[in-house]
Protein backbone atom coordinates (compact mmCIF):
# COMPACT_ATOMS: atom_id res chain seq x y z
CA UNK A 1 0.00 0.00 0.00
CA UNK A 2 1.23 3.43 -0.72
CA UNK A 3 1.20 6.52 1.39
CA UNK A 4 -1.37 8.78 -0.22
CA UNK A 5 -0.38 11.33 -3.08
CA UNK A 6 -1.03 14.84 -3.23
CA UNK A 7 -1.82 14.13 -7.06
CA UNK A 8 -4.55 11.54 -6.10
CA UNK A 9 -6.17 14.32 -3.80
CA UNK A 10 -5.87 16.97 -6.25
CA UNK A 11 -7.80 14.95 -9.39
CA UNK A 12 -10.31 14.42 -6.63
CA UNK A 13 -11.45 17.95 -5.42
CA UNK A 14 -11.23 18.60 -8.95
CA UNK A 15 -13.35 16.29 -10.55
CA UNK A 16 -16.02 17.06 -7.46
CA UNK A 17 -15.85 20.84 -8.06
CA UNK A 18 -16.05 20.43 -11.88
CA UNK A 19 -19.45 18.37 -11.26
CA UNK A 20 -20.61 19.73 -8.85
CA UNK A 21 -20.47 23.97 -10.46
CA UNK A 22 -21.90 22.00 -13.61
CA UNK A 23 -24.92 20.49 -11.50
CA UNK A 24 -25.27 23.66 -9.68
CA UNK A 25 -25.65 25.89 -13.48
CA UNK A 26 -28.29 23.40 -14.26
CA UNK A 27 -30.63 22.60 -11.16
CA UNK A 28 -30.02 25.71 -8.92
CA UNK A 29 -33.27 27.28 -9.11
CA UNK A 30 -34.78 23.59 -7.74
CA UNK A 31 -32.28 22.80 -4.65
CA UNK A 32 -33.36 24.49 -0.90
CA UNK A 33 -30.74 26.57 0.69
CA UNK A 34 -28.09 25.13 2.21
CA UNK A 35 -27.75 24.36 5.64
CA UNK A 36 -25.24 26.72 7.30
CA UNK A 37 -23.86 23.21 9.16
CA UNK A 38 -24.45 21.53 6.95
CA UNK A 39 -20.33 20.56 6.01
CA UNK A 40 -19.98 20.63 10.03
CA UNK A 41 -20.40 17.33 10.69
CA UNK A 42 -16.30 16.38 8.65
CA UNK A 43 -15.29 18.85 11.53
CA UNK A 44 -16.66 16.61 14.16
CA UNK A 45 -14.67 13.43 12.16
CA UNK A 46 -11.52 15.33 12.35
CA UNK A 47 -11.46 16.35 15.66
CA UNK A 48 -11.79 12.51 16.62
CA UNK A 49 -9.90 10.92 13.92
CA UNK A 50 -7.03 13.63 14.72
CA UNK A 51 -7.67 12.08 18.74
CA UNK A 52 -7.17 8.67 17.46
CA UNK A 53 -3.89 9.67 15.29
CA UNK A 54 -2.41 10.98 18.54
CA UNK A 55 -3.36 7.17 20.68
CA UNK A 56 -2.25 5.63 17.21
CA UNK A 57 1.31 7.08 17.69
CA UNK A 58 1.67 6.68 21.17
CA UNK A 59 1.06 3.05 20.75
CA UNK A 60 3.12 2.50 17.99
CA UNK A 61 5.94 4.34 19.76
CA UNK A 62 5.78 1.98 22.89
CA UNK A 63 5.11 5.34 25.06
CA UNK A 64 4.67 3.98 28.99
CA UNK A 65 1.20 3.57 29.67
CA UNK A 66 0.10 1.92 26.65
CA UNK A 67 -0.46 -1.55 25.10
CA UNK A 68 0.94 -2.15 21.96
CA UNK A 69 -1.40 -2.51 18.55
CA UNK A 70 -2.60 -5.11 16.94
CA UNK A 71 -1.61 -4.92 12.97
CA UNK A 72 -5.04 -5.64 12.25
CA UNK A 73 -5.89 -2.41 13.99
CA UNK A 74 -2.92 -0.56 12.62
CA UNK A 75 -4.39 -1.23 8.92
CA UNK A 76 -7.85 -0.50 9.70
CA UNK A 77 -6.65 2.87 11.21
CA UNK A 78 -4.46 3.28 7.69
CA UNK A 79 -8.01 2.73 5.74
CA UNK A 80 -9.89 5.16 7.62
CA UNK A 81 -7.15 7.77 6.61
CA UNK A 82 -6.66 6.88 3.32
CA UNK A 83 -10.29 7.13 3.03
CA UNK A 84 -10.79 10.40 5.22
CA UNK A 85 -8.56 12.17 3.08
CA UNK A 86 -9.70 11.06 -0.12
CA UNK A 87 -13.16 11.91 0.84
CA UNK A 88 -12.36 15.19 2.37
CA UNK A 89 -10.58 16.18 -0.84
CA UNK A 90 -13.78 15.32 -2.77
CA UNK A 91 -15.81 17.28 -0.43
CA UNK A 92 -13.37 20.15 -0.56
CA UNK A 93 -13.80 20.41 -4.09
CA UNK A 94 -17.67 19.85 -4.01
CA UNK A 95 -17.69 22.91 -1.64
CA UNK A 96 -15.51 24.62 -3.82
CA UNK A 97 -17.54 24.49 -6.65
CA UNK A 98 -20.71 25.47 -4.71
CA UNK A 99 -18.55 28.25 -3.88
CA UNK A 100 -17.30 29.94 -7.15
CA UNK A 101 -21.03 29.30 -8.57
CA UNK A 102 -22.91 31.38 -5.45
CA UNK A 103 -20.42 33.94 -4.77
CA UNK A 104 -21.46 36.18 -8.29
CA UNK A 105 -25.34 35.43 -7.35
CA UNK A 106 -24.74 36.70 -3.87
CA UNK A 107 -26.23 40.44 -4.68
CA UNK A 108 -28.58 38.71 -7.42
CA UNK A 109 -30.67 35.74 -5.29
CA UNK A 110 -31.16 35.89 -1.51
CA UNK A 111 -30.24 32.50 -1.19
CA UNK A 112 -27.26 32.63 -2.36
CA UNK A 113 -25.83 34.38 0.83
CA UNK A 114 -26.85 31.46 3.11
CA UNK A 115 -25.50 29.00 0.50
CA UNK A 116 -21.86 30.94 0.41
CA UNK A 117 -21.80 30.63 4.47
CA UNK A 118 -22.51 27.23 4.23
CA UNK A 119 -20.48 26.65 1.52
CA UNK A 120 -17.26 28.45 3.79
CA UNK A 121 -18.08 26.40 6.57
CA UNK A 122 -17.98 22.77 4.11
CA UNK A 123 -14.47 24.30 3.36
CA UNK A 124 -12.87 24.58 6.10
CA UNK A 125 -14.21 21.24 7.65
CA UNK A 126 -13.47 19.22 4.31
CA UNK A 127 -10.18 20.73 4.50
CA UNK A 128 -9.69 19.55 8.58
CA UNK A 129 -10.41 16.04 7.48
CA UNK A 130 -8.08 15.62 4.86
CA UNK A 131 -5.47 16.76 7.35
CA UNK A 132 -6.77 14.70 10.36
CA UNK A 133 -5.94 11.86 7.67
CA UNK A 134 -3.10 12.55 6.54
CA UNK A 135 -1.98 12.62 10.33
CA UNK A 136 -3.47 9.64 10.60
CA UNK A 137 -1.52 8.17 7.73
CA UNK A 138 1.72 9.41 9.53
CA UNK A 139 1.07 8.30 12.77
CA UNK A 140 0.53 4.81 11.59
CA UNK A 141 4.38 4.60 10.47
CA UNK A 142 6.30 2.64 12.23
CA UNK A 143 9.50 4.67 13.57
CA UNK A 144 11.77 2.61 11.34
CA UNK A 145 9.68 3.53 8.12
CA UNK A 146 12.07 5.23 5.89
CA UNK A 147 10.83 8.49 3.91
CA UNK A 148 8.77 7.60 1.32
CA UNK A 149 9.65 11.37 -0.34
CA UNK A 150 13.36 10.51 -0.12
CA UNK A 151 12.54 7.60 -2.34
CA UNK A 152 10.75 8.87 -4.71
CA UNK A 153 13.64 11.39 -5.44
CA UNK A 154 16.10 8.67 -6.26
CA UNK A 155 13.76 7.14 -8.89
CA UNK A 156 14.30 7.90 -12.24
CA UNK A 157 11.49 9.45 -13.94
CA UNK A 158 9.40 6.67 -16.13
CA UNK A 159 6.31 8.64 -16.52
Amino acid sequence: MRFTRTRDLVIAGVVAAILLNLFLRLDYDSLPPLPVLAGATFAVIALVETWFAFSIRARINGKPGTSPIRPLTAVRAVALAKASSLIGAFMLGAWLGVLVYVVPLVDLISVAGGDTRASIVGIVSAAGLIAAGLWLEHCCRTPNDPDPDADEAKRPYSG
